[in-house]
C-alpha cells in the first residue's frame, strides 16, 4: 500500500497594515514580482514629486494589486479572465469576463489589514 502525502493548500498571507512601508514589506516577502513596479511608481508619484497628497491613490492601487497577487490562484484567475476577454470575439462574453475581473479587483480594494 502506498501512502500519498496530503497536498496542503497554500496559506494566503494576511493583508498588512495600511501604510506604504508595511505594504512594501509584504510585497517584498509574498509578491516580489510586484516590487520593481511598486518602487518605480513610488519614486515618480510620491518621492520625486515631493507630494504626499498622492499617497492615498498610490496605496489604493497597490493595496488591490497586492491583495490579488498574494493569492496565486486568485492572481491566475484574474489574469485568465483578462486574457480571455482580450482574445474574445463575442462582445457580450468579453464584457462579462471583464466585469468579473473588475468585481474581484473592487473586492480586493475593500480588504482590511489582517484579512
Amino acid at each position: 500500500m502506498t501512502v500519498h502525502a496530503a497536498e496542503s493548500t497554500p496559506v494566503v498571507p494576511t493583508m498588512p497594515e495600511r501604510n506604504p512601508k508595511a505594504l512594501r514589506a509584504a510585497i517584498t516577502q509574498h509578491a516580489p514580482q510586484l516590487l520593481p513596479d511598486f518602487d518605480e511608481h513610488w519614486k515618480w508619484a510620491v518621492a520625486d514629486a515631493y507630494d504626499i497628497s498622492t499617497v492615498p491613490a498610490f496605496m489604493a492601487r497597490w493595496w488591490g494589486e497586492y491583495a490579488i497577487a498574494r493569492d496565486p490562484g486568485l492572481d491566475a484567475h484574474v489574469t485568465d479572465l483578462e486574457a480571455r476577454a482580450a482574445d474574445c470575439t463575442d462582445l457580450a462574453e468579453a464584457k462579462a469576463l471583464l466585469e468579473e475581473a473588475s468585481n474581484i479587483r473592487h473586492q480586493a480594494l475593500r480588504m482590511e489589514p489582517g484579512e
